[in-house]
């Protein structure tokens, strides 16, 4: 689980800065729009997505949560802040994992103990899962969002080559 892990998290951090930056230029009643299927509003979806990054650092020990949903949505640019630190959070995680040091991490409050690759792996699900309800509400509405995959990402990243000349 080496760099693999590193790069998967480091694409889930570029998506969502990618994902906030587009919601960034939004009204306040687009922030507020919904579509049949999804989380909940754009609004929501994004404020309950990055809480639960951070409850997921949680679970590695040594990080308390800043983000809490029931406080409602704090607007882009502090959830963009939010975004930034626990994808850098996540990518130090993913870089200190090694095959020898697996582990466990807390689950809930308490005695509950889960594999650390699966609090990983939920945390990258659940960021995939919540950016395509967003971007759904945003096709629905005919809000162009642009492109967020793993091509995306590698184009913006420079991970492509030019073939070799021959």
């Amino acid at each position: 689980m080496g760099p693999v892990l590193i790069e998967a998290f480091r694409y889930n951090r570029w998506a969502n800065l990618h994902l906030l930056d587009v919601c960034a230029k939004l009204t306040d009643e687009q922030l507020r729009l919904t579509s049949p299927g999804t989380f909940g509003t754009i609004a929501a979806t994004l404020t309950h997505m990055l809480a639960a990054e951070q409850r997921y650092l949680w679970r590695f020990g040594g990080y308390e949560p800043e983000l809490k949903e029931q406080d409602g949505f704090p607007g882009v640019a502090s959830l963009r802040e939010h975004a930034a630190g626990s994808g850098d959070r996540f990518i130090a995680e993913a870089a200190r994992l090694n095959d020898g040091n697996a582990g466990e991490a807390k689950l809930r409050e308490g005695e509950t103990r889960a594999p650390l690759a699966m609090i990983f792996v939920q945390a990258l699900h659940h960021g995939n899962d919540h950016r395509t309800h967003i971007c759904t509400i945003l096709g629905h509405h005919g809000i162009p969002y642009g492109d967020m995959d793993v091509w995306a990402y590698g184009e913006a990243v420079g991970a492509y080559q030019a073939p070799p000349e021959a």
